[in-house]
């Protein structure tokens, strides 16, 4: 396994550089522990502002680059971001450290990957959740960054299918953080879902909270806060009792606004299987929209250990299960005799083609 060449020569100044950059950035870089057999192979990963413990995409990728360094005999080095004012500081900070590979979660951190990318074409990084196209010209913008996507409107399509199955009062919602495309390709596919369900059983069912590209309705941001609560409160007070909050911490904000409702309304989760990742969600999630996230990033850094890292693009879809749709849980005796088998038959269509599900990541 290859080392980096700029290792020795980082060495020496990396107590400075924890002095005067680290106390500045989010959090210094953990030297996490693989197996006993150690390699000189180091990857590394830097979260955005969610933090590693969001129970989402974060959690996710950190847990894949964990059990690939376990697997290589490795350490690892991870490193926490509180706001976007971290993420280039945490990125030299890793590069310092010698670093051979840098996973960068989420597509906040995009334009400092890229930066990154470019002054060190040396290391390989591994963009998640995000094609590394800031100029938006249809190509990557540094040759040795590996975009990791993920056609999650598939997965939100069957999720938006079974709430409109679901639903008693007719109408089902959603929220996001921002209008990154990231966030809204769940809105959207959900939206498409719920809408292909009433045209084909000819039931009313109406989708409030987004109405496409960038209209919808929004926090601002993606913290779990009053205006995450207060927001998830617009969309129940529309009549909805199926909620789909995008943008990591904030569903804790639906949470919360489903508690004083006292109303019978419905969680769907984003990333993560939210029953097994938070189990405050327990007796509300009626599923989650899965992205089979810790099993690309393992892949990903795995590839780098080995010397075969490929800087194409991933980008996971319901055929080869880098997304896809987590079991109803306590849920189960709620839902229609019927629900299952015609999911089955809907995700069979969008494979082969024949239900169109739109969204940017659809060629």
């Amino acid at each position: 396994m290859k080392k980096n060449i700029k290792r020795a020569a980082a060495t020496g100044f990396v107590a400075l550089l924890a002095s005067a950059t680290l106390s500045a950035c989010g959090d210094a870089p953990e030297e996490e522990s693989g197996s006993d057999a150690k390699s000189d192979f180091l990857p590394c990963i830097v979260s955005d502002a969610g933090g590693f413990d969001d129970k989402s995409f974060n959690q996710l990728s950190y847990e894949g680059v964990k059990q690939a360094a376990d697997e290589l005999g490795a350490d690892f080095k991870a490193v926490e971001s509180h706001s976007e004012n971290d993420y280039g500081p945490n990125l030299e900070s890793l590069v310092a450290e010698g670093c051979d590979v840098i996973a960068t979660v989420g597509f906040a951190l995009s334009a400092a990957t890229v930066e990154s990318a470019k002054a060190n074409p040396d290391v390989n990084y591994v963009l998640i959740d995000d094609a590394a196209d800031n100029d938006f010209d249809g190509t990557k913008d540094a040759e040795n960054i590996k975009p990791v996507l993920y056609n999650t409107a598939e997965a939100a399509f069957l999720a938006g299918y079974a709430a409109a199955d679901y639903t008693k009062s007719g109408t089902v919602g959603t929220y996001g953080g921002q209008p990154f495309p990231t966030v809204t390709i769940f809105m959207d596919g959900f939206k498409q879902g719920a809408e292909y369900y009433a045209k084909e059983k000819g039931k009313d069912v109406k989708v409030v909270g987004f109405e496409g590209g960038e209209k919808g309705v929004f926090t601002g941001g993606f913290e779990a806060n009053e205006t995450a609560t207060n927001t998830a409160k617009q969309i129940l007070d529309q009549g909805a009792d199926v909620i789909l909050p995008v943008g990591g911490p904030i569903y804790q904000g639906a949470l919360t606004a489903i508690a004083d409702s006292g109303k019978d309304v419905a969680l769907v989760g984003v990333d993560a299987d939210f029953f097994e990742t938070d189990p405050n969600t327990a007796d509300v999630v009626f599923t989650s929209i899965l992205k089979n996230m810790k099993v690309s990033t393992y892949d990903a850094i795995m590839a780098a250990g080995n010397d075969e890292f490929d800087a194409e693009a991933y980008v996971g879809t319901l055929e080869n299960d880098g997304v896809g749709l987590a079991p109803f849980h306590n849920f189960e005796d709620k839902i229609s005799d019927t629900l299952k088998s015609e999911l089955d038959e809907v995700k069979a269509g969008i494979i082969d083609g024949s239900i169109k599900v739109t969204s940017y990541l659809a060629e």
